[in-house]
């Protein structure tokens, strides 16, 4: 069963009956592609959900004491698995959720639909939907008018600045996924026109040390072998960008064998590539030089033009950054002029006349674009974060100022200390005399 034969410009609620397949009770809102994957969907949210025991927890608990209840949230987040299972606990804490993509290629229709279908959670998403469809979802979202919201990216936060102003007062506070977004709220913050409050989820300790080391590094590696297939071992990789997630993808195409550059624009990241093993170089040394080319700065254009004329025949180009900004796509349909076509699901080839590259997943995140993402495991600890922040925020927003927020250290050790028992691992406690000794000064050497 299709849900709708093409993509709105504004998403409109179902209409009374408007039921999934064996279902008689109206459905919420919502705009997807095909409710009839529902039951695919459910099973695999089901598989997501027994490697995510720290959100599993928090789910039983937000059930007996409903800290959300009443607060209507939009999350504009990547709609998958995981995903799936952070708004189904948002739900059972009492919370309204409203749901749309952060990203037009990560949706996953099989979930979008179960979510709708199976879990009532209105949920506005469609896999390669276009620009105009995407803002519609946006703003159906913000037409909800929530008290909090949730951004992979500072899309919906942007949206809600820019053109909906007169909705801010009534919004809490936020929460943010990614580094791209923390940069874009922090110069929001720093130019005096954020007007309410936002908890960094990315800078919490459990999210940039697991999620974005090694859960980018494992699906990075993940995205680019589906959609290219391609033998790793042996092969040049320059990997753009030496923060958190390009610790964890140079690590990870290391461990398959390939040889590894790093590019970098800060000096002591660029040393410790070098420490680390890694070739440090140029933008156009890295050109001659590279096979496989990766994306994660946050910043924009970081391969353009002189490197595509650089660059070996064949070479494969990916970005791991949240926007596809980071390859000068502008720049590359320019040189290829008409000579583009798809030549294998997720890689379009640019023939720039004499040489051939290939764009992984149209150049939006390869993780998600052309694999499924960080694994569940990795992803339980994130979007614990992500709901305990919104508690947070239920409890303590009226004392919240205008500012970004890094999490609470409080609810990072929490995190920790459930996922460490979830897998069944104990660790030390210090003794009095230890405690003691690390609040005093008096004893010396």
């Amino acid at each position: 069963m299709t849900d709708a034969s093409a993509p709105v410009t504004r998403p409109m609620p179902p209409t009374h009956g408007d039921a999934a397949p064996g279902q008689t009770a109206p459905l919420p809102p919502h705009d997807v592609t095909d409710l009839g994957l529902a039951d695919e969907g459910v099973r695999r949210i089901e598989w997501a959900e027994r490697e995510m025991p720290v959100l599993r927890l928090i789910r039983e608990r937000f059930a007996k004491e409903q800290p959300l209840r009443g607060i209507r949230i939009a999350a504009c987040l990547h709609v998958t698995t995981e995903t799936a299972n952070l708004v189904r606990t948002l739900k059972a804490g009492g919370a309204e959720v409203w749901l749309s993509a952060s990203n037009p290629l990560s949706t996953k229709d099989d979930v979008a639909a179960a979510l709708v279908a199976r879990y009532g959670i209105a949920t506005f998403a469609r896999r390669g939907e276009d620009n105009a469809t995407y803002y519609a979802h946006l703003n159906t979202i913000a037409d909800a008018r929530p008290q909090l919201t949730m951004d992979d990216g500072c899309d919906l936060v942007g949206l809600l600045h820019k053109e909906r102003r007169e909705q801010l007062p009534e919004i809490w506070a936020g929460t943010e996924e990614t580094t791209t977004g923390v940069i874009r709220l922090r110069a929001m913050a720093a130019d005096g026109e954020l007007r309410f409050p936002v908890i960094a989820v990315n800078e919490a300790q459990t999210k940039h040390l697991f999620d974005n080391r090694y859960g980018t590094g494992q699906s990075t590696v993940d995205g680019i072998v589906r959609a290219t297939n391609v033998l790793l071992a042996g092969r040049r990789v320059v990997v753009a960008g030496y923060g958190w997630v390009g610790r964890g993808i140079a690590s990870r195409f290391a461990g398959m064998g390939s040889q590894v550059a790093v590019l970098e624009v800060d000096p002591i990241r660029a040393i410790e590539a070098l420490m680390d093993g890694y070739q440090v170089m140029t933008g156009e040394e890295a050109a001659r030089w590279g096979e496989v080319f990766i994306t994660a700065t946050g910043n924009k254009n970081v391969f353009r033009r002189e490197h595509f004329l650089a660059m070996k025949d064949g070479a494969i180009l990916a970005n791991s950054g949240h926007f596809d900004a980071e390859i000068d796509l502008v720049a590359l349909r320019s040189l290829a002029e008409d000579n583009v076509r798809e030549v294998r699901r997720d890689v379009v080839e640019y023939d720039l006349g004499g040489k051939k590259l290939n764009l992984v997943a149209e150049g939006r995140l390869v993780n998600l674009g052309a694999a499924e993402g960080h694994p569940a495991a990795v992803m339980d600890m994130s979007f614990a974060g992500q709901a305990l922040a919104a508690e947070h925020v239920a409890r303590h927003h009226a004392s919240l100022e205008a500012r970004v927020y890094v999490v609470p250290e409080e609810i990072d050790r929490e995190i920790a200390r459930l996922k460490l028992h979830a897998l069944g691992t104990t660790i030390d406690r210090m003794t009095p005399e230890q405690e003691e000794y690390m609040r005093s000064w008096q004893e010396g050497t």
